[in-house]
């Protein structure tokens, strides 16, 4: 029989640093370096936790937010740079793989961004939320699918979705034709009040069923200052408070550790690896569960470009707003139809 594959997973529920430009990226070097003295093998962060996400956007008009948004232009993360350095060199220490959200300014916008770190720090998967949602267009530009990819880690296959993208079917089905193990999901937490909380749980669960594979999900937290720095106003400090449900879900649709509701904490569990083929056993919604004869799913992860070249020129001469390498498929004419996806 072969030997039982565990690993460790943290879920963290902390606020961000409103204050002190760096002092997020401070409190996740910390958060890694606690769950990891508990023998974490993954530590997974809120959605955009990095500098902190952009709470003001849901109860300000956008004509009195200029400021704000300003100030998270200023404070958002480039990448590759000193925030992914400082990242990557504490997974590395502690041969961690990291998940942590930020706000990705690429030149003159922002994005809804997923970043993961192996065990060896080096930076495997970066992928932009498809759909900001509601209020969230107002701040970041849209993802594409390019970044629709689970990332091969030193723990296993993990793949990462940002809040409502679990509400795209075809965005989860994505990953999970690519046989996730572990899906880390990301939600901004301190919003909407309990119902939001609820809403979480429902659709973490119903996802670890569906796709067999564990989920690990961190929702943020503020503080009552934090709140009313954001406003003063009472009614819309209630659409800042509640909305937590940092928890661990197995392929079972199990809880394996109590959930994290309100406060600050980390959340940490066992993966059972086995459990997986156990679930799939039963289901495996891409494979003899799956009737690809009559559903199947069409996926253009193609890189979304500003610039591309015409049919017949060079390539390399275009300007591609990921700032990536162009590859052989890059080189195929705009407009070809995209791949099924196999």
């Amino acid at each position: 029989m072969s030997e039982k594959r565990i690993v460790r997973a943290a879920a963290v529920q902390i606020a961000p640093d409103f204050e002190q430009p760096g002092g997020t990226l401070a409190r996740v070097c910390d958060a890694i370096d606690e769950a990891a003295a508990k023998g974490a093998q993954l530590v997974v962060f809120p959605e955009t936790f990095v500098p902190y996400y952009p709470y003001f956007s849901f109860v300000r008009p956008p004509v009195a937010s200029g400021p704000e948004h300003m100030r998270l232009y200023e404070q958002a993360v480039v990448v590759p740079g000193p925030v992914t350095e400082a990242v990557a060199e504490r997974a590395r220490r502690h041969r961690t793989v990291v998940v942590l959200g930020v706000n990705e300014r690429d030149h003159g916008s922002l994005y809804n961004t997923q970043l993961v770190f192996d065990v060896d720090g080096r930076l495997v998967l970066k992928r932009r939320k498809i759909t900001p949602t509601f209020h969230e267009r107002m701040i970041w530009g849209q993802g594409d699918a390019a970044g629709l990819k689970v990332a091969h880690t030193g723990i296993g296959r993990v793949g990462a979705l940002a809040c409502w993208e679990h509400y795209n079917p075809l965005a989860r089905y994505a990953l999970m034709t690519q046989h996730e193990e572990i899906h880390c999901s990301q939600f901004p937490g301190s919003l909407v009040g309990p119902i939001f909380a609820e809403q979480i749980e429902v659709t973490i669960r119903h996802h670890a069923l569906e796709s067999g594979c564990f989920v690990v999900n961190s929702t943020g937290w503020l503080t009552d200052p934090q709140i009313d720095s954001v406003t003063t106003d009472p009614k819309l400090q209630k659409a800042l408070r509640g909305g937590c449900f940092t928890a661990i879900v197995s392929p079972e649709g199990q809880l394996l550790a109590e959930p994290l509701r309100e406060g600050e904490g980390i959340v940490i569990a066992d993966l059972d690896m086995s459990l997986i083929t156990k679930r799939k056993r039963m289901m495996d919604s891409v494979g003899h569960y799956a009737r690809p004869e009559l559903l199947s799913l069409a996926i253009n992860d193609r890189p979304a470009v500003t610039v591309a070249p015409m049919a017949g020129c060079d390539a390399a001469a275009a300007v591609y707003s990921t700032g990536g390498n162009v590859d052989e498929r890059e080189r195929e004419p705009v407009g070809r139809e995209p791949a099924i996806d196999d």
